[in-house]
């Protein structure tokens, strides 16, 4: 496989203060001229980035190149809202959105009721407008899922009401995407199911999420941190080298799109893209 075969996309979060704007605004700008098939901008937990999330993928719309999609959750929202939502992003040009559940608040009586599902979320996007839907996959089980089954149950469902493309939660064991997908393609399920790629520069963190998220952390790649906490230039070389073997079996296993989990942090994504050849053209981009 070719570089030009290759097809990437990266995810940013919202910054929250000032410092963070300037160091996103680089970091997005460094990655655009690697031609990216989209770049997604995430909510926080609750929603609690939703005014940063719009105002962000608008700004990505105007001021660059960039295909943005953006990610909508729909717990504790009420209908009316998302359907505001959805003509302001249709009428500003953004037609791609990741369409997810959200998280619940815990113990609030209060909590908007009008949604249950990312499907829910998904039936009135549709009905309102033809965006490009994208849907969350997770080849080791969602934490609130109770079999694989159910798992494969709740993608096709989503499919069927429109989503046309999914990104999976991130995975270290590349064996256990390769299951995911044959059994999607057993059950009918043929769209495009994009590994969910996590560069790791803070494995305590990452191990605790990993956890949170039902996914599995070898002890292999633990180890291979132990002792770089107060040596972050050498976590980044074993993060790169950790990515680079990830895509490497993946593009052996015939996979060609990669979403990348960057933290707002481009070099690392950067690096590993330069590897598997894909280059701007014919410029030295630094971050500067």
């Amino acid at each position: 496989m070719t570089s030009s075969e290759i097809n990437v996309s990266f995810e940013f979060f919202p910054p929250k203060n000032k410092e963070s704007i300037v160091s996103l605004w680089k970091n997005i700008k460094r990655l655009e001229p690697l031609e990216p098939r989209f770049i997604s901008v995430t909510y926080g937990a609750g929603g609690s980035t939703r005014e940063n999330t719009h105002s962000l993928v608008k700004e990505i719309k105007r001021k660059t190149s960039l295909t943005p999609a953006a990610h909508l959750t729909c717990i504790g929202t009420s209908k009316s809202e998302i359907e505001k939502i959805a003509e302001d992003y249709w009428d500003s040009g953004i037609k791609h959105i990741v369409a997810l559940r959200g998280d619940e608040r815990q113990q609030d009586n209060n909590q908007i009721k009008d949604f249950k599902y990312a499907t829910d979320l998904i039936k009135v996007l549709k009905k309102r407008f033809d965006f490009e839907i994208t849907v969350s996959a997770y080849p080791e089980m969602h934490p609130d899922s109770k079999s694989m089954d159910q798992e494969y149950d709740v993608l096709k469902k989503k499919i069927d009401l429109g989503a046309s493309k999914a990104i999976t939660q991130f995975f270290f064991d590349i064996d256990c995407y390769f299951k995911f997908m044959d059994g999607a393609l057993k059950r009918g399920i043929n769209i495009p199911i994009i590994p969910g790629i996590l560069p790791v520069t803070n494995c305590k963190r990452t191990l605790e999420f990993a956890k949170k998220m039902n996914c599995k952390m070898p002890k292999s790649l633990i180890e291979m941190f132990n002792g770089l906490d107060a040596d972050p230039d050498t976590r980044k070389l074993v993060a790169t080298t950790i990515v680079y073997d990830q895509c490497k079996k993946l593009l052996n296993g015939k996979v060609n799109d990669f979403h990348f989990y960057t933290l707002n942090r481009a070099d690392l994504s950067f690096a590993i893209c330069h590897i598997l050849g894909i280059r701007t053209l014919g410029k030295d981009y630094k971050n500067d």
